[in-house]
């Protein structure tokens, strides 16, 4: 049904459309790509060519039929934005359904759809969970990750999309931030090694291949460099500084071919981002010369100052392409092609926008992917992914300490205690961004708990016992004392303490104090004030946020692999130390950058 009269001019464009919800293929399969987005261009009206520079929230489609009467060009689901099935297939029949309403428009012109797939294909059930990237910075292991690029590409293809919003190539500066774990490490260089070798996994080296997906530089630029550590931030940093810290991670995703890249919330000297030509197009695309689709992040130019009307201008003339506004599209679309028609956005800027989406589509062979490549579907989750997954868990693990040796475990204990609110908790042990926006506890997903995992290794209840509170086991031979955050995203995550809880830090106490030898395994999404507690404990392994496969910490625990990971991050000792980073000299931290110990 028709909303507006709007879309009463376009009925008939919708209406007398094919109703083949499989298209053709390429129709100009012959012809180079830039011949092709041309003679596409010249054929498309302003509704159409606003209908691509538009990307909707799954859930916020009034009706599905919209893909099809607003044009549009991109579909996406935000945090805990999924179908009735949360598996693969459920996925793959959804985009598939979405991407035939698509195909019934007059140009049949694909859509792309979008998904942060983070750390894996996190927001899909079962689907393989990998540490988040502060750990994979801890594996310093370039192939490493490329190799999980690769796997997560895969498993975002059998879920039907074309696009993750990955990676984050920020450069944490304060772990009051509550991105932090997003982030590699807190140093430019192994941020631009590591998401140079993200986006070769993800692209591969045929973007037509039905394994490939697009990958997103994000976010641009200085999101991890905020007053404060505050979300959504200021920055305020000279030009030289800004280009030298938060700039230069983006040379190596540049150069592998990064095809699409978000701008940040955040704002430079109080400056918003996402309204500043300056560094979104004289820098990003002009002097680097990126030519792919710039987007915008989740409805952000309703940030800018003015009117609705002055946003859309402003952020558009700034360089956007692609305005992710999830809920107010049928409002966004008609005020844009006004706003084209009086002057205020030039028909240039908007035929740029859509000769790069158009270009983009084209380089990813979008007109032979409108339909899932089901033998993909069926390897999401496999065992041979997770064992990829394992591999990053094991190699992302810091030792912080291991007085007397305490490490490797024996396979054959007398009475080893496991305990600790993450030790069996697959939700907690994922952190956010996994099934829901903000995570959750419990089981969520397929994967396996650090319990899980040593049960494996020692199957006797006998000699392994799990339970909520390990303080009264003082004849254990050792306590696996499992603790850390509780799962955020975001803001959410944004802490002013970054402290343990009171009842952990008793716990660990009550244990020594009895003179059992304490091992405690650390989740967290950054490092944590330890200061209480690390006279208490044995052995200490920073975990970060590890994913599903907890048979990466058993290995290490009971002596498989030995611990290799070193710290890609400063442990501050006390709170008033941060922000503290690898570069600062003369602070006493707990822990250097790059400290991590083995036997």
């Amino acid at each position: 049904m028709m909303k507006s009269a709007f879309l009463l001019l376009l009925l008939p464009l919708a209406v007398s459309c094919s109703d083949d919800p499989s298209g053709s293929g390429d129709p100009d399969a012959g012809l180079p790509i830039s011949e092709k987005v041309e003679k596409l261009l010249a054929q498309m009206t302003l509704e159409e060519k606003i209908g691509q520079m538009t990307q909707v929230n799954k859930t916020n489609l009034t009706q599905e039929s919209d893909i099809r009467d607003y044009y549009l060009g991109s579909v996406l689901s935000g945090g805990g934005a999924a179908p009735s099935n949360r598996k693969a297939p459920g996925w793959a029949d959804m985009v598939d359904r979405f991407q035939g309403f698509a195909l019934q428009t007059r140009l049949k012109i694909p859509i792309l759809y979008g998904i942060d797939a983070v750390h894996g294909n996190n927001n899909v059930v079962d689907a393989v969970i990998f540490p988040h990237n502060i750990g994979l910075g801890a594996t310093r292991d370039a192939d490493l990750v490329k190799r999980i690029a690769r796997v997560t590409a895969e498993e975002v293809a059998g879920a039907g999309i074309h696009w993750t919003f990955a990676p984050c190539l920020a450069v944490p500066q304060d772990e009051r931030w509550g991105r932090t774990y997003e982030g590699f490490g807190e140093l430019p260089n192994l941020v631009n090694e590591l998401g140079e070798a993200a986006v070769l996994g993800l692209q591969g080296t045929d973007l037509t291949q039905n394994t490939s997906v697009l990958a997103c530089a994000k976010h641009f630029v200085g999101d991890g460099g905020t007053v404060g550590g505050q979300d959504q931030g200021n920055v305020i940093l000279d030009e030289s500084a800004i280009r030298s810290l938060h700039l230069y991670p983006y040379t190596g995703a540049l150069s592998a071919g990064v095809q699409t890249v978000m701008a940040s919330y955040s704002s430079i000297s109080g400056d918003k981002m996402h309204g500043s030509k300056y560094w979104l197009t004289t820098v990003l695309k002009t002097e680097k010369k990126f030519d792919g689709i710039l987007v915008s992040d989740w409805a952000a130019i309703r940030q800018l100052p003015g009117s609705s009307d002055d946003q859309i201008v402003a952020g558009i003339n700034a360089g956007l392409d692609m305005i992710m506004l999830p809920d107010n599209y049928q409002e966004f679309i008609p005020a844009a092609i006004r706003l084209v028609n009086s002057g205020r956005i030039a028909q240039t800027r908007v035929d740029d926008a859509v000769r790069r989406i158009l270009t983009v589509k084209y380089r990813l062979g979008l007109w032979n992917k409108t339909r899932t490549d089901r033998s993909l579907t069926a390897q999401v989750g496999s065992d041979a992914h997770r064992q990829v997954a394992r591999e990053a868990v094991r190699k992302s693990l810091v030792l912080l300490k291991n007085k007397n040796n305490l490490l490797p475990l024996s396979k054959t204990p007398d009475y080893l205690v496991v305990s600790g609110s993450h030790a069996n908790n697959i939700g907690l042990q994922c952190g956010g961004w996994t099934v829901e926006w903000q995570g959750a506890s419990g089981a969520i997903t397929r994967g396996t708990t650090v319990f899980q995992a040593m049960r494996k290794v020692v199957p006797s209840s006998d000699h392994l016992i799990y339970t909520e509170d390990a303080s009264e086991y003082f004849f254990a031979s050792a306590a696996v004392i499992v603790i850390g955050e509780q799962p955020y995203a975001e803001g959410a995550g944004d802490r002013k303490d970054l402290k343990l809880p009171d009842s952990d830090v008793q716990m660990i106490k009550s244990l020594k104090a009895s003179g059992v030898p304490v091992v405690l395994v650390l989740m967290s999404g950054r490092p944590m004030i330890l200061s209480n507690v690390i006279d208490d404990c044995d052995a200490v392994i920073a975990a970060w946020l590890p994913g599903t496969e907890g048979d990466g910490i058993a290995d290490v625990l009971f002596g498989d692999y030995k611990p290799t990971g070193k710290l890609s991050h400063s442990w501050p000792a006390s709170m008033s130390q941060i922000p503290v980073n690898g570069e600062n000299s003369g602070v006493d931290v707990l822990f250097p950058y790059g400290y991590g110990l083995t036997w």
